[in-house]
């Protein structure tokens, strides 16, 4: 498949040749060179600056899901207590993951078009519940739709509450993310969604209460972060590093801090309201309910009535836009723009929305 002129899938999303850049280079061994434990600290305090958060980060070689999932196994035991607040795809599905680890999962559930708000609901079940880990998704990039973390991070630390494991995965790089703010213990990212490189690399940040968890646990296997802890230190990690991926993540770190992360994450918004507001004026009209949080990095859509999303899909791609379906009790109804990362461009946005709206009204 060619390269579309107007991609706009909300991640993968389109490397910009700076990143492409970083992987065309012959490194030597990962495991016995110094100058990779150099580029993996550089890029661990990028990150930090990014994730607004002092606690370490692990970086692993790997699309995202290997971190959600490394998270939970490392610090989960059969028959531990996990509180999973779920307002679309992601959110249920960190709970049932966690339910197939042995957990005993109690899910507060939201509609897929809201965000959290019924924080009486949310206190109620952890007062009751006494959660080790709340696990909730920051974007939830099929509703388009962002959670106020920094709420459920207060309820948190009020009732001790051990661990909060959060899914930023859509989010971090192009919204406001603050890790230590908000009191979370396992933020969880990957490169190809705000970050703008391939989907090769997993991060997450570890609090140090989380550590302690982690040791107590003793999880081991190709996703657990036990064996991160030290690495750097001791200059041995678990697995052969991925010095390209490791590069490529830390051009991408750079290009958004070179930028400005304020200056970023407002960039996000603009594009985002945007977006909206040329939808909403070819009569489409948004997923998300009118009290939502809406995401700066992703637009939801209800494809338009009468249409089928496959039409639709498939007109869109001949004009060389392409943009994201969806999944589950989505599919097929509600389609997504994907401005996030190198996406979030004003100029690539407008001709997106020229596409979409001629389209639209040629149907």
């Amino acid at each position: 498949m060619e390269k579309y002129r107007l991609p706009m899938v909300p991640g993968p999303v389109s490397v910009p040749q700076q990143i492409l850049d970083a992987a065309v280079v012959n490194y030597g061994s990962a495991d016995l060179e110094k100058e990779y434990i150099d580029l993996y600290k550089a890029t661990e305090k990028a990150l930090q600056k990014i994730m607004r958060t002092r606690n370490s980060v692990v970086i692993q070689t790997g699309e995202g899901m290997l971190a959600l999932w490394g998270a939970l196994k490392s610090c989960l035991q059969p028959g531990d207590k996990v509180l999973a607040l779920s307002t679309g795809l992601f959110g249920y599905g960190i709970g049932e993951m966690a339910e197939s680890l042995g957990c005993e999962v109690r899910t507060v559930g939201f509609f897929f078009d809201e965000s959290i708000t019924d924080f009486e609901t949310v206190e109620r079940a952890i007062r009751e519940f006494c959660p080790k880990m709340i696990t909730m998704v920051q974007s939830e990039t099929p509703s388009g739709t962002l959670n106020p973390v920094g709420r459920i991070g207060d309820l948190k630390e009020k009732y001790n509450v051990p661990l909060l494991y959060v899914d930023a995965v859509s989010g971090l790089g192009g919204s406001v993310v603050e890790t230590d703010k908000w009191h979370v213990d396992l933020c969880l990212g990957a490169s190809q969604k705000c970050l703008s490189a391939p989907a090769n690399m997993a991060f997450l940040s570890v609090s140090e209460r989380a550590w302690e968890i982690i040791e107590e646990t003793g999880y081991v296997g190709y996703d657990a972060l036990m064996p991160f802890r030290e690495a750097v230190r001791n200059r041995y990690f678990p697995y052969t590093p991925y010095w390209h991926g490791t590069a490529q993540l830390y051009a991408a770190c750079c290009l958004i801090l070179d930028e400005g992360l304020t200056r970023v994450i407002n960039r996000h918004e603009k594009v985002a309201a945007y977006c909206r507001e040329r939808a909403l004026q070819m009569g489409l009209t948004l997923f998300p309910a009118a009290d939502a949080i809406l995401s700066p990095t992703v637009t939801a859509l209800y494809v338009p009535k009468g249409v089928s999303w496959k039409k639709l899909d498939a007109a869109l791609r001949e004009e060389g836009l392409v943009v994201g379906g969806n999944y589950g009790c989505l599919a097929g109804k509600v389609f997504r723009i994907g401005h996030m990362g190198a996406q979030a461009d004003m100029q690539l946005v407008k001709e997106a929305m020229d596409v979409l709206e001629k389209t639209v009204l040629d149907f």
